[in-house]
């Protein structure tokens, strides 16, 4: 027997509606909102609940990555040294990759029931 853990989830109400599984991404946070991804588990040491390097963009009305915000190569002053552009390079690079950017919506999670 299969039982399936209900979940609510907090979400913006001017976030999009999540996107169908494999459809490209749209920001709507479901994924990052249910569990962090291997990075945020990582960086945050925890492994349930919203991830916590979640980010609103209020202009944009979408959920982002923070951990993407804060590590991309292109944010770094020129005066940056190389050991930390390279770090943050590879960091963004493992972020990318942990998270399936540019991949396609990847959450599995069912639809919310229709009232």
């Amino acid at each position: 027997m299969v039982t399936k853990k209900l979940v609510t989830l907090k979400i913006h109400p001017a976030a999009p509606p999540k996107p169908a599984e494999g459809a490209p991404c749209n920001g709507c946070g479901v994924c990052c909102l249910a569990e962090p991804c291997p990075m945020g588990a990582l960086l945050t040491l925890r492994t349930s609940g919203p991830c916590q390097w979640l980010q609103w963009h209020a202009d944009s009305r979408t959920y982002r990555c923070g951990v993407l915000a804060s590590t991309d190569p292109k944010t770094l002053p020129a005066h940056a040294g190389g050991l930390k552009r390279w770090w943050r390079s590879r960091l963004h690079a493992a972020a990318r990759r942990w998270i399936a950017a540019g991949i396609g919506c990847d959450c599995s999670m069912d639809d919310p029931p229709k009232d």
